[in-house]
């Protein structure tokens, strides 16, 4: 399985992490393995930002995906506190030689939350769903299943390509058998993917899941991703009051799995730092997500459990090749000598941040320690930008605002300190501030608006296809590099070589060739972010993928 590797350098690093937290301190019962949970109350977890809808498909951000992760289930998923993998709604899996045809044994007498039938029909129910869907509006939308899959029956959305998935089929009940085109090294982690989940096949259908519309800049969703998703999860859905910011989700009683302690999960979006922070000390929330560097030790001395994840993501400072003077390869070099990532790690990051020089953590597959280093080099960059024309270079700079994300804690600060670097070799820089969802994402990722930006990641499996093939292995209007050919060309064949040996030395060839000769974006960071709970809540499980689930949660 593509996560064993990550057993060592992922799997391990939680346990430590788990066990003293960010300054030491106390493990939860779950944790130590004492004590019984309390059932019943009402946990209230603080969301950093707004989730753009309920439907797994149509997401690809971690806000989004908590209460999602709440109310659904995947095939297969990541044990608590590691990136191994672990049956879910299947209870095992298997596939053929050539990893095409993959069969799932799955789970008996699981219900939808509406009541009906989880079985084989209901899982290429969902496949099916997904690789049939129409219009270019919902197919931009799902960026995880591109990333994975290629392409649909019919391709109308820009950067979709030739599809991987070719059949489902239930052979009984309890068997499913998915069929692909060619090998994937995604698989079987990414059956593990959130974005993947399974919904009820009549609640698609009776909300018209698959209609999605495009005004302008945003996007409408059917009635199923905002009002009324139906998953098979340990909580269902009760409702979003936009006005109070609160995602409210009831105990599943039916849930097949370990039952959910607390009767009720509020997921409470306080967009700013400061003030998730002072509710955490209220006591009006339990559990706040990606604490600023500097809270981390006051927090745990204040007796709140500051639990620590490895860090397994990735920041990037983002070009788009749209603006004809960062088609240049000397332009985007210059940027990235020009960037003092150093003293940004030492300044804004969190302990244990690191300078990344690939788009992926050292623990992947592939990754290569003798790959082209942009040292901190700012009269280089004067030099490169001289040679390309590009002395009076001007750029519209993009971050998001209304949002923390572990790899990128404080947007705004990042942003200052990079900005700065680049106005110091002489680019003048018009910073762009837009709410993460319903304004950033689109205007970055639909439409192209930006000149640079900032985005990241944290990986969901151990493959560097999840890394590196997600970001640059097709062409994406984030990075307006249609015309990166070479590049979609080698990480499809890095991807689809089955050899491990072979495997690693193409992967590691990639990421040589992504810093010399493509270089559509610098990397910036990796840092371990924390999750906090107050002293009372038992159960929590930290994940090196930011992949909490709720159901061990007790409060009191």
């Amino acid at each position: 399985m593509q996560a064993s590797r990550l057993k060592t350098a992922v799997a391990l690093a939680a346990a430590a992490a788990l066990a003293v937290g960010a300054s030491g301190c106390a493990k939860s019962d779950r944790e130590e393995g004492g004590g019984e949970a309390k059932s019943g109350g009402t946990f209230v977890f603080a969301g950093a930002g707004d989730p753009k809808n309920f439907d797994p498909i149509f997401n690809d951000d971690g806000e989004t995906f908590r209460p999602i992760r709440q109310m659904y289930d995947t095939l297969v998923q990541n044990k608590p506190g590691t990136a191994d993998l672990q049956g879910a709604l299947a209870e095992s899996w298997e596939h053929d030689p050539e990893g095409k045809v993959w069969t799932f044994k799955l789970r008996k007498g699981v219900k939808f939350h509406d009541g009906t039938d989880f079985n084989a029909a209901a899982v290429c129910f969902n496949f099916d769903r997904w690789f049939n869907m129409k219009g270019a509006a919902a197919q931009s939308q799902m960026i995880y299943y591109s990333d994975v899959f290629g392409g649909f029956a019919k391709n109308e959305a820009e950067g979709t390509g030739d599809p991987i998935y070719n059949k489902c089929e239930a052979k009984d009940e309890g068997t499913a058998v998915v069929t692909m085109n060619k090998y994937k090294g995604a698989f079987p982690g990414a059956f593990a993917l959130t974005a993947l989940s399974i919904a009820s096949p009549d609640a698609l259908k009776k909300y018209d899941a698959d209609t999605v519309k495009q005004n302008g800049d945003s996007f409408e969703y059917s009635a199923f991703a905002s009002e009324h998703p139906v998953g098979t999860g340990p909580f269902k859905f009760v409702g979003w009051d936009k006005s109070k910011g609160e995602i409210t989700l009831e105990r599943n009683a039916d849930y097949w799995g370990e039952k959910a302690k607390v009767d009720k999960l509020i997921i409470k979006v306080i967009k700013d730092e400061n003030t998730r922070k002072q509710e955490l000390r209220a006591g009006t929330v339990q559990g706040i997500d990606f604490p600023a560097p500097a809270d981390r030790k006051a927090l745990a001395g204040e007796g709140f459990q500051v639990l620590d994840r490895p860090a397994f993501n990735i920041l990037y400072l983002g070009f788009n090749q749209k603006n004809p003077k960062l088609k240049d390869l000397r332009v985007r070099q210059a940027i990235a000598y020009a960037l003092n990532r150093q003293q940004l790690v030492q300044t804004k990051g969190p302990g244990g941040t690191k300078v990344a020089d690939e788009f992926m953590p050292e623990s992947v597959l592939g990754y290569a320690p003798d790959v082209q280093k942009y040292d901190y080099n700012p009269e280089k960059a004067k030099q490169l930008l001289k040679e390309a024309g590009a002395e009076k270079l001007t750029l519209n700079f993009y971050y998001p605002t209304d949002v923390s994300r572990p790899y990128m804690p404080n947007p705004q600060e990042i942003f200052t300190v990079l900005a700065n670097d680049l106005k110091a070799v002489g680019i003048t820089v018009n910073g762009v501030a837009r709410p993460w969802n319903g304004g950033y994402k689109d205007d970055v990722q639909q439409f192209g608006k930006h000149d640079l930006h900032l985005l990241g990641w944290t990986g969901d499996y151990n493959d560097p296809g999840n890394f590196v093939g997600t970001f640059f292995g097709r062409a994406k209007v984030e990075f307006g590099a249609a015309g990166m050919t070479d590049m979609f060309e080698a990480i499809a064949k890095a991807d689809a070589t089955v050899d491990e040996n072979a495997k690693k030395a193409a992967w590691e060839q990639v990421n040589r060739d992504i810093a010399t000769k493509w270089l559509p974006a610098v990397p910036v960071w990796h840092a371990p972010p924390a999750i906090v709970v107050t002293k009372d809540v038992k159960g929590l499980v930290a994940s090196p993928l930011t992949d909490e689930r709720f159901n061990t949660v007790s409060v009191g």
